[in-house]
């Protein structure tokens, strides 16, 4: 079972709401940020992405960057473009895009539950990201953009958020990026809070991180390093760290697709013939439907790729047949050695958000080579393999839509 609290979120004015939020620090390049933010002095971006103010030579993970970082934080406070709320709340995440609405509790979670593995992860991370991170939050001693968590749906929990939604007036209601639609409500009724609280400690099992690996390690050890420091003080902020919960049956994974920049040879074309079975598709688009089949796209055409049955059935369990698995052993390292897709420069990810004709662009335009379409995993794919203490292939889930930052931050300090 899992702990859950309130706590009195730092947010923005209700007037700059929309104005202040962002998009992740994740998705965007310092360039795309930098564009983003002219004109406007009240981007999140400052602190999310600080590197946008200093000279572009500065190196991202320069200490100038999150010394700044810090320093746009305290000017937003000061201004009052961010305000600290007077009580412990929890809060209400409403996105909706494309019709579909999803519905998420922001509130605290427990690094003990993470390291107790009732928070449960399906990605690897890198030092290089985590570090990143740690120095963000601990400069601005605060977790600045919350863990993207979901739970399998519990009814009773459903019935209590929804009765909220429709019995109280909404605190932000704005559309961003992507014509996504972003609503909030504040929760503060501690009757509410106490049942909330108690219906995860006693029926949700466990949580489960769906974006945001890199922010849910760096905001843990910044926790394990304060109660070294500080000492293991229960109530203390550090031992929690900012989080929305999704229930599951809210989310949607989109593909995840992948481009080579290498030269393909014959010899590549002749391993994949090896493995798969080529069917010409022509200069129309060719979405794949199962896990084991591809599209490639090549020299201006699309080719559909199934795998033989012969690899096929050596491959047992939700984690080898997961699309990302099977493009990994047999595409990526059989047909290309590319033994690390994590780190090989050869190698560029997708997201099926930008569409099947995003690929075509690239291939077109030379920015890459060829280009691969995968299937989409499954929510449930995730939870079992989590639930199996298993990892998926980097860059196996796309989500959407995002979460923004600069909506919501958890102050280490005195909360």
């Amino acid at each position: 079972m899992v702990q859950i609290k309130s706590f009195r979120g730092i947010r923005p004015d209700k007037l700059l709401a929309k104005d202040i939020a962002s998009l992740p620090y994740d998705v965007l390049n310092s360039e795309e940020a930098r564009e983003l933010v002219q004109n406007n002095p009240h981007s999140y971006l400052h602190i999310d992405k600080s590197e946008i103010d200093l000279d572009p030579n500065v190196p991202p993970y320069d200490l100038s960057v999150y010394e700044k970082a810090k320093e746009n934080l305290t000017l937003f406070l000061d201004k009052g473009w961010l305000k600290k709320e007077k009580k412990d709340c929890l809060y209400l995440y409403e996105l909706t895009m494309n019709g579909f609405s999803q519905l998420g509790l922001v509130t605290c979670t427990s690094i003990d539950d993470y390291l107790n593995g009732d928070i449960k992860k399906h990605e690897l991370t890198r030092k290089e990201k985590e570090l990143d991170r740690i120095q963000h939050i601990t400069y601005c001693n605060a977790n600045t953009s919350p863990i993207f968590l979901t739970y399998r749906e519990n009814t009773t929990i459903n019935d209590i958020t929804q009765q909220w939604i429709q019995e109280h007036d909404v605190e932000y209601d704005f559309v961003h990026s992507y014509e996504v639609r972003h609503k909030v409500w504040v929760i503060d009724d501690q009757i509410v809070i106490d049942q909330l609280v108690q219906l995860f400690k006693e029926d949700v099992p466990s949580l489960y991180i769906a974006d945001g690996h890199h922010r849910t390690e760096s905001a843990v050890k910044v926790g394990l390093n304060r109660r070294n420091q500080i000492g293991d003080t229960p109530d203390a902020p550090y031992q929690s760290f900012l989080s929305v919960l999704f229930p599951k049956n809210e989310l949607h994974i989109y593909d995840y697709n992948r481009i080579l920049t290498l030269t393909v040879t014959e010899e590549h074309l002749e391993r994949i013939a090896n493995y798969f079975y080529i069917a010409p598709k022509g200069k129309k688009t060719y979405k794949p439907k199962k896990s084991h089949e591809f599209s490639m796209y090549y020299q201006g055409e699309w080719q559909q790729l199934i795998l033989k049955e012969k690899f096929l059935i050596k491959e047992k369990g939700t984690l080898k047949l997961l699309s990302a698995a099977l493009f990994q052993k047999y595409i990526a390292e059989k047909c290309f050695n590319i033994t690390d897709i994590r780190t090989n420069q050869q190698i560029d990810f997708i997201g099926g958000i930008r569409g099947l004709n995003e690929l075509e662009s690239l291939v077109d335009q030379a920015k890459a080579s060829i280009a691969f379409a995968l299937t989409e995993a499954t929510m449930d794919d995730l939870l079992t393999v989590a639930d199996n203490h298993e990892i998926m292939p980097p860059k196996s889930t796309w989500f959407e839509p995002k979460l923004l930052s600069g909506l919501f931050l958890y102050d280490l300090e005195s909360n």
